[in-house]
């Protein structure tokens, strides 16, 4: 069961991601005959995937950190209450530390979008 839903998510996601290509082929064919560079393109489309990849995955990294760090103080102040006020700091300093990485995610996509050294290679900007 669990094998066979794998198979078909990944089958479901060929179909989407190759569909753009298959429906664009005559129109790249004459683009190719008439001697239109497409690197540009390509670079840029690079350049915005990578972009959401990073701030999605730093978020996501952040989002799971954040919640174990809620868990743990919790958790930690239910079994000590007296230990609270300890907790409660070693709790935000351990936070701050964890959005700091959605930070980077967010500065290194926005470098990627508007500061990429392979735009200005391929003559962009």
């Amino acid at each position: 069961m669990k094998k066979s839903l794998i198979y078909s998510v990944l089958a479901f996601a060929l179909v989407i991601v190759s569909a753009p290509f298959v429906f664009a082929a005559p129109e790249a064919a004459q683009a190719v005959a008439a001697g239109v560079d497409y690197t540009k393109a390509i670079v840029i489309g690079c350049a915005l995937l990578g972009a959401g990849i990073a701030i999605g995955v730093g978020a996501v990294g952040a989002g799971l950190g954040l919640g174990q760090a809620t868990s743990g103080a919790s958790n930690a102040v239910g079994r000590n209450p007296e230990a609270q006020g300890k907790v409660m700091l070693t709790m935000m300093v351990g936070m701050a530390m964890t959005e700091s990485v959605a930070i980077y995610a967010l500065v290194i996509s926005l470098v990627m979008l508007f500061a990429n050294p392979l735009v200005k290679l391929v003559g962009i900007g």
